[in-house]
């Protein structure tokens, strides 16, 4: 599988192969988590469109094609006062809006790297993934653990957008997490999720009737989420992620600067849950400023 991008934010031009374990570290504004968020939407509109086909083929009983490309092009643009952008009009390819505006807001309008330079300029640049049939089963990042803490605002904030029309944008791969997160979780654990419960001395977990998440560390009383280290938080995803069967084989797993929260010593060992989930058929990308 092959991520190629052009005049994407800082990045000029890159193709980035994702198969097994990819690393990419650097300084600051360099384009890093451009790279993973390009990722994400790119495959998830891989999978959104494998599931709409899936559909298809029980009605019609017709084939998918072998080669699939999801393709980013972008079109002209409105710029209000400032030069932020206002919309973006153009083929997106499921890269979400929201996203796109972060990003572009975090540059300086004035910036010669900035994508829309000028009203209504035509840019022939984008984002083109190519993968085969099966690639990908699913893709989820994981970006801040804060958003485990803010978990109920997120549902709430995006229902009441959706049935009233709000001028709210939250970037989709956050909603997204924090609806996998909160999946009916199997009745049976695995080697990984018992070794991250013996790191972080306990489970995080989703209660549904309560509709939030918890930290039970073993032989104490549960936490809230605003109580709990975030570094439990970092290791929580992946425990409640790995239980209820969202991370699995295929899956494409986008980590963005994960060691930020975590001590030395954890930090070697959740890199070593990462080469047993890259053992384990997992695709991940990893994100870091740090080179070691």
């Amino acid at each position: 599988m092959e991520l190629k991008l052009k005049n994407i934010g800082m990045i000029k031009e890159a193709n980035v192969k994702i198969n097994g374990l990819t690393v990419i570290a650097g300084e600051n504004d360099t384009g890093k988590s451009t790279v993973g968020r390009a990722l994400y939407y790119a495959s998830k509109e891989y999978v959104d469109e494998k599931i709409e086909a899936s559909v298809s083929i029980v009605k019609n009983k017709s084939n998918n094609a072998k080669k699939i490309g999801a393709i980013v092009g972008f079109g002209s643009a409105l710029v209000g006062e400032g030069g932020l952008p206002l919309a973006i009009i153009g083929t997106l390819a499921g890269l979400g809006v929201g996203a796109i505006i972060d990003e572009l807001n975090s540059r300086e309008s004035s910036s010669s790297n900035t994508i829309l330079q000028t009203k209504n300029s035509k840019i022939e640049n984008g984002i083109k993934l190519n993968l085969n049939k099966n690639d990908i089963a699913n893709v989820v990042m994981i970006e801040t653990p804060y958003s485990l803490n803010f978990a109920n605002y997120i549902k709430i904030t995006q229902l009441l957008s959706q049935q009233r029309g709000l001028n709210y944008i939250l970037a989709d791969h956050i909603i997204d997490l924090v609806l996998q997160l909160s999946q009916t979780p199997l009745t049976t654990t695995n080697n990984l999720y018992d070794k991250i419960t013996s790191i972080i001395n306990g489970k995080l977990f989703y209660d549904e009737k309560r509709d939030n998440f918890f930290y039970k560390k073993e032989q104490s009383k549960e936490f809230d989420m605003n109580s709990t280290a975030t570094g439990i938080k970092i290791f929580g995803f992946l425990q409640i992620l790995l239980l209820n069967n969202t991370i699995k084989e295929n899956t494409i797993l986008i980590l963005d600067e994960p060691e930020v929260h975590l001590h030395p010593k954890w930090q070697l060992e959740y890199a070593k849950i990462i080469v047993e989930l890259v053992k384990n058929g997992v695709k991940i990308l990893v994100t870091s400023h740090s080179p070691y």
